[in-house]
């Protein structure tokens, strides 16, 4: 089976196009860097650094310090399919993060974004 065409991606080539959807709402880069880290573990320097080396997202996502294991909460649906029926963990987390920027986009608060309440 061939691995779909996202993993092979840089996440600096997706990155801009997260920060251009959230501010276009109004949102900010802030949040979703802070969104970003809450998922993956990633510190700011490391996020910065993964930016930078132009990582693809199959390695940014799998070399994660430590995906968040409430990321399971999140419910919903991304591109016609429910995040939580996927079954393949890397595009889960793929759409996880989509999911996570589409509800920032929205107006939705940061704490329940960040499923903290």
């Amino acid at each position: 089976m061939t691995k779909h065409k996202i993993y092979a991606m840089s996440f600096a080539s997706v990155y801009p196009h997260y920060v251009a959807k959230a501010e276009r709402k109004g949102r900010t880069k802030a949040e979703v860097d802070e969104i970003i880290r809450w998922l993956t573990g990633y510190d700011q320097q490391g996020l910065d650094a993964e930016i930078g080396k132009k990582t693809d997202f199959e390695a940014f996502l799998t070399g994660a310090p430590g995906l968040n294991p409430s990321r399971a909460l999140i419910k919903g649906v991304v591109c016609g399919v429910r995040v939580e029926d996927i079954e393949e963990p890397v595009m889960q987390d793929i759409r996880y993060l989509d999911k996570m920027i589409d509800e920032l986009a929205r107006g939705k608060a940061m704490e329940k974004i960040l499923r903290a309440g």
